[in-house]
């Protein structure tokens, strides 16, 4: 358990992370990992969103879930911390954002630990194992849309937070430590064949992929209600 300082707490606020209960409980991740409450959490992202399918709502809701994974990145670099609590402990609520209701997430503020030097590239693994690949994999049971997709919903963010992570020195080191972690084939095993994030960067620094058409498929935020083509879409 660590305390959140009031930096981390706004950090995560822009990401449309919350501490607090939220008002209008949605799901839990415990709840999206039960086959028989996918489809329904799914129905509910889907509802929220305005999206006009389930495809276009998984998708919307991977985006979602990208913030708080970026956030995860974000604080190991920053603060040596991360989140570590149970499934039952991460919520998806209902807030308004920006005079829109948005799926916003809502953890514990003592679910965040410190991590040591010697256990950061199990904690990494973890993260892309239980929090990104197995919700992939739970999601992809109620609707046909595209693993790749959701891994790129993830990478948009990943992509700007190492931008910003490396052109400080404050966190460069440990930004550039993490981010060849991720790089490395041998971290992905069991999960892909190679390193997902690698292909995404394509050999390149995160700096030299901003406002290009790095993504090869479409997140279908254009097709959301209130929400705009993002700026990484292959189809300009």
């Amino acid at each position: 358990m660590t305390n959140l300082t009031v930096d981390q707490l706004r950090q995560l606020n822009m990401y449309s992370i919350y501490v607090e209960q939220p008002h209008r409980k949605l799901f839990t991740l415990n709840t999206l990992f039960d086959a028989d409450k996918t489809e329904d959490a799914l129905n509910v992202v889907q509802a929220i969103s305005g999206s006009p399918n389930r495809t276009v709502a998984a998708s919307y809701f991977m985006r979602r879930l990208g913030m708080f994974i970026a956030m995860q990145f974000t604080n190991l670099a920053m603060y040596d911390e991360v989140w570590d609590g149970e499934k039952n402990h991460l919520l998806f609520g209902a807030k308004e954002e920006y005079g829109k209701l948005a799926v916003s997430t809502f953890a514990v503020a003592d679910d965040w630990r410190y991590v040591e030097d010697d256990e950061r590239q199990d904690v990494i693994r973890r993260i892309l194992a239980e929090e990104c690949n197995a919700v992939i994999k739970q999601i992809r049971t109620v609707t046909s849309v595209s693993p790749l997709t959701l891994w790129e919903n993830i990478f948009g963010f990943l992509l700007w937070q190492y931008h910003v992570l490396l052109s400080n020195p404050g966190t460069e080191y440990e930004a550039r430590a993490d981010l060849d972690m991720l790089k490395d084939d041998a971290l992905w095993k069991g999960i892909a064949p190679r390193s997902l994030f690698a292909s995404y960067l394509k050999g390149c620094e995160p700096s030299a992929l901003l406002n290009t058409e790095v993504r090869t498929t479409c997140c279908f935020s254009k097709d959301v209600p209130g929400l705009m083509q993002c700026g990484f879409c292959p189809l300009k």
